[in-house]
């Protein structure tokens, strides 16, 4: 489940998707609705940010002191790239920090259901492939390829982005999926937009590691804390290496490959779940 969730994290293939789905194919004995479950990919997901944090920890620092900048100035220097950056970052968090604290119960009822979260994945794979389908039309209509830069993107782009990360709320929608595909459709290139969705995604997830970890503590299953921690240093080790083939993957190649693999998974899963 760590190796599983440090990939399909960073992969656009939705690691809540196949926490749900996997356990059902390969017939463990998991209750996925059992809060220690949650705790577990919560504590993965930390491990994950703490990479992604990592890897991009010379941009982290430029975001951070551009966000004190500002702070101390009042006000954002057009010219202070990272500054801007990171209130984009910020504006970009708000809406999916919002709507998973709002329905987080309601939810957690898809953790029970294999079979809809495989028609979710289906559908994901259905969006990557809309997205790319999407910008080689903008690209022909236009005849110019998509390059704008970080700086280049305006406040509302920022919430549009941000909206399309509020798919990954539900499993089988997959976080850096729905943010690329929504960062092409305002004009990135695949570099860029994948670049954006790392970034977007530290704050949301470390976010969600404070409110549950401390659940761990004062859980009296002190059997959970060795495969929380076995799960979480594997996760941190595929996130790795995920999030270093991802970033030279997505300099040149597009979503389309993932886009099949994910209707691919999710037609297997409903036949499999059907005859079961």
């Amino acid at each position: 489940m760590g190796a599983m969730q440090g990939v399909s994290e960073l992969f656009p293939v939705s690691s809540l998707g196949h926490s749900v789905i996997l356990p059902k194919l390969l017939g463990w004995s998991v209750n996925q609705n059992d809060n220690l479950f949650l705790i577990f990919l919560v504590a993965t997901h930390l491990a994950t940010a703490l990479v992604l944090l990592g890897f991009f920890h010379k941009d982290w620092l430029l975001i951070i002191k551009g966000i004190f900048r500002s702070i101390k100035i009042r006000e954002i220097n057009p010219s202070d790239i990272y500054a801007k950056l990171g209130w984009l970052i910020v504006v970009g968090t708000i809406p999916a920090g919002v709507l998973g604290i709002l329905f987080e119960d309601k939810l957690k009822v898809l953790f029970a259901s294999p079979n809809i979260v495989a028609v979710f994945l289906i559908l994901n794979g259905i969006i990557l492939y809309g997205a790319e389908l999407l910008r080689k039309k903008s690209e022909k209509n236009t005849n110019e390829n998509a390059d704008k830069n970080l700086d280049q993107m305006t406040w509302w782009q920022s919430v549009k982005v941000g909206l399309a990360q509020c798919l990954a709320l539900i499993p089988g929608f997959s976080r850096t999926g729905s943010t690329i595909g929504g960062g092409l459709l305002i004009g990135f290139d695949h570099k860029n937009a994948a670049r954006f969705s790392f970034l977007l995604a530290t704050p949301i997830i470390f976010a969600a590691s404070v409110l549950k970890l401390p659940e761990l503590i004062i859980s009296d299953d002190s059997r959970a804390v060795g495969p929380i921690l076995v799960g979480s240093v594997i996760a941190a080790i595929t996130a790795y290496l995920s999030v270093r083939f991802l970033t030279k993957y997505f300099e040149t190649k597009t979503l389309t490959p993932f886009a099949i693999y994910c209707v691919a998974i999710g037609v297997l899963s409903c036949v499999v779940f059907f005859f079961r």
